[in-house]
């Protein structure tokens, strides 16, 4: 690949792509594998966006797809991406389409017949969210993690939770959840939701109700319980092992490199990396939450599980990054979230056991997808209850974390080390 400049897609042929305000349906194309061991190939053809390449990575990563390479290409005002990415059998490609074409910002024609973005489109109203409350017989294992594929499978992302066992084995769940189709305030959604979880649930289910969750709900998703300075300082402390040296920054899996003499335009950023679920998408969360754009990035899975990324970025000024306390900020972020993504620790809460997972939260107000999903997943390998659950959101270090606090099953726990406890969850959680 050459650095010395980023190639830019024409703009000349976007015309044939929309029509007044609206995305043609060629904007989003999607070219399934032939054969086993192949990659699909997504392409995204649409005005640009600061941000778009997160959004569009962050819906890749919630159907659970992972991206092997990748090209990315825009001028500013157009952009043109390409992933291959790793399907599985039960991927729905239609309804990812589908997703990845929400996402894609509308246009209108200027003077010059010269399609762009208007930028008032670019923040979507929040969701409304939705309480979804029931009561069942019994607490076998894995119970939490069917209804959380029931709800992913429909298409309804878990906000908050909170799950509580009584003396008689009984359970009541409570869902703070949001639709992604926004039908959830209609009989025919509502009668589908209950449906699906009965059909898993069968005749253990007491009562099921639907909600819509009052205003306050979200607006203060600040957590009942307050996390311990013990455990913040554990979890959040920022201790960077690698060295920083002539814009480089490294570690025994990461390292990251800025220059600013391969391109007379753009800051170069080279990084190489352990590869884990989410990568793409963590790097240009980053990068969205800093403001900054990408001209130009290619990016691919190397032998030895390595990951290879450059980036060509510039600062929303349409500047260079030159400062060299900023370039050290951008590294040590970048090298934090490719290091430890999320935050996980297994710890005592009296005589209680205790699974604590901390999420990042973007600028926007977006956690990281799946998390939820992942835990359960971890917990059920393991055959080990889940007790209780509280997801809240709590300000450490002036940055926002979701964080899922887990009681876990006192009796199970004990035939199974903590260690490996954390171990799985980790592994779960990074694809590895």
């Amino acid at each position: 690949m050459c650095l010395t400049s980023p190639p830019l897609f024409s703009l000349g042929k976007c015309s044939r792509f929309l029509q007044m305000g609206i995305l043609n349906d060629d904007a989003v194309v999607i070219k399934e594998a032939q054969t086993a061991g192949d990659n699909t190939l997504i392409t995204v053809n649409c005005p640009d966006k600061t941000g778009l390449g997160c959004d569009l990575c962050r819906i890749i990563l919630l159907f659970g797809l992972s991206i092997a390479r990748g090209d990315v290409s825009t001028d500013g005002n157009w952009c043109y991406l390409i992933f291959w990415v790793v399907g599985k059998p039960t991927t729905r490609w239609y309804l990812l389409r589908e997703r990845l074409l929400e996402v894609c910002p509308p246009c209108t024609p200027a003077l010059s017949d010269i399609y762009y973005f208007r930028p008032e489109f670019q923040q979507p109203k929040p969701p409304k969210v939705f309480l979804l409350k029931f009561w069942c017989t019994f607490d076998r294992k894995g119970l939490l993690h069917d209804v959380t594929k029931v709800l992913y499978e429909l298409e309804l992302t878990v906000k908050r939770v909170k799950v509580f066992t009584a003396p008689d084995g009984t359970v009541m769940d409570l869902l703070f959840v949001t639709d992604t189709r926004e039908l959830l305030h209609t009989a025919r959604r509502q009668e589908e939701t209950k449906s699906q979880l009965n059909a898993m649930l069968g005749d253990n289910m007491i009562s099921f109700e639907i909600e819509l969750a009052g205003p306050g709900v979200m607006a203060n998703p600040q957590g009942t319980a307050f996390l311990p300075p013990a455990i913040t300082d554990d979890m959040f402390g920022l201790e960077f092992s690698g060295t920083h040296m002539g814009g480089a920054l490294t570690s025994d899996r990461v390292s990251i490199t800025i220059d600013n003499q391969l391109s007379h335009s753009h800051t170069v950023v080279h990084i190489v990396c352990q590869d884990h679920k989410g990568l793409i998408y963590d790097i240009m969360r980053t990068l969205k939450d800093y403001n900054i754009q990408t001209s130009y990035g290619r990016f691919s899975s190397k032998a030895k599980e390595k990951f290879e990324v450059d980036l060509f970025i510039m600062q929303v000024d349409g500047k260079k990054i030159l400062d060299p306390e900023k370039q050290k900020v951008l590294c040590s972020r970048l090298r934090m979230e490719l290091v430890r993504p999320l935050r996980v620790e297994v710890m005592s809460r009296g005589p209680d056991t205790e699974l604590l997972v901390a999420n990042p939260v973007e600028l926007a107000g977006r956690g990281r997808p799946l998390v939820f999903y992942d835990i359960t997943l971890a917990i059920t390998s393991l055959n080990i209850r889940i007790f209780s659950v509280e997801i809240a959101r709590h300000r450490i270090d002036d940055r926002e974390w979701e964080v899922y606090r887990v009681l876990l099953d006192e009796g199970d726990v004990a035939l199974v080390p903590r260690r490996l406890i954390k171990e799985c969850v980790v592994k779960n959680l990074m694809g590895w």
